[in-house]
């Protein structure tokens, strides 16, 4: 059948996780299309063909509203049908013994984001789309209070605009360095998708890193020599430890990061680092992204920058 964008782009959020309130649905004309429903069936619920599938719960609360849509989008019953794949689907996943919502926060997640420069179109394909899948606890957040065992809305955008063509010229062919890697998006698309030359993934929690390195495997960047993991804590001398042996192995052209700026009292480590960084590479670029969540906090992060001496804040669109 001729993929029709409107079932790529359900696909793509439902691969990702959003809320079901907050995805496109596909409209009534197709919804009743019988080939249609195979292909809905095959490509989100279907374990045979789907090794990474969002968890039971989460296709629960898809396929329920899902076969609602159908159901409205029937003209004639005589005519039209429901997919018996996707009605025997909901009764399977109704009778199956579910875990309950408190264990099923605690468990891993596969997440699959679609890697595509904004604006540009790509296959109708799904299966040749650049993607990058990882395994998350989305509502989890660690004992030490660490919130990157799931990928947050700033590394998105930051994702957004490496893909462009200015963003991907601060990739492509350069050493990358990553200050507080999380799940590992933003290197793995780095790598992936992008190009580097070489990337340096760093978090400053060691579960975080452990986690970063199964994401890696996920993606086939499992070989050192292309991604290096490290745990790096900010605000703490670089001369004569492992960063400048990596710095000097693999010259860091560019350092990234997203959402790490949220935490006031982290921010002069931060900035400090970031100025040990410019001491060991002055011509080094650096572009961080940060959702504005409390003003003061980014705020304390401006002026770090001001009064840094080689930090320049640059807000983009």
């Amino acid at each position: 059948m001729v993929m029709d964008p409107q079932l790529v782009l359900f696909h793509r959020q439902y691969l990702q996780l959003v809320e079901p309130d907050f995805l496109t649905w596909p409209p009534q004309q197709l919804l009743r299309a019988p080939d249609v429903q195979t292909w809905l069936y095959r490509r989100l619920f279907d374990p045979e063909r789907n090794a990474r599938l969002p968890p039971a719960r989460y296709q629960l609360r898809v396929v329920k509203p899902l076969l609602a849509k159908v159901e409205a989008a029937i003209e004639d019953p005589e005519e039209d049908e429901i997919s018996d794949e996707l009605m025997s689907h909901l009764s399977t996943l109704i009778s199956a013994e579910l875990p309950p919502e408190t264990t099923a926060v605690q468990q891993k997640t596969y997440v699959t984001f679609t890697c595509i420069a904004p604006g540009r179109r790509w296959s109708a394909d799904p299966d040749i789309e650049p993607t990058v899948t990882l395994l998350e606890r989305r509502h989890l957040i660690s004992g030490s209070l660490t919130t990157g065992f799931r990928t947050w809305e700033a590394a998105l955008h930051l994702g957004s605009y490496l893909l462009t063509t200015e963003g991907a010229d601060l990739i492509r062919d350069k050493s990358v360095l990553e200050l507080g890697a999380g799940t590992g998006f933003l290197p793995i698309l780095c790598a992936k998708h992008l190009e580097a030359r070489h990337v340096t993934a760093t978090d400053g929690d060691e579960g975080v890193v452990e986690a970063l390195r199964e994401n890696l495997f996920l993606n086939g960047l499992d070989q050192e020599e292309q991604v290096v993991t490290s745990i790096l804590r900010w605000g703490r001398g670089l001369i004569g430890t492992w960063v400048e042996e990596d710095c000097e192995a693999w010259p860091y052209d560019t350092v990234i990061g997203a959402d790490i700026t949220y935490d006031k009292v982290g921010i002069s480590a931060l900035v400090a680092t970031l100025r040990l960084l410019f001491d060991l590479r002055p011509k080094l670029r650096a572009v961080i992204s940060g959702a504005v969540r409390n003003a003061e906090t980014f705020e304390s992060f401006r002026s770090a920058c001001r009064t840094s001496g080689h930090l320049i804040l640059v807000s983009l669109p």
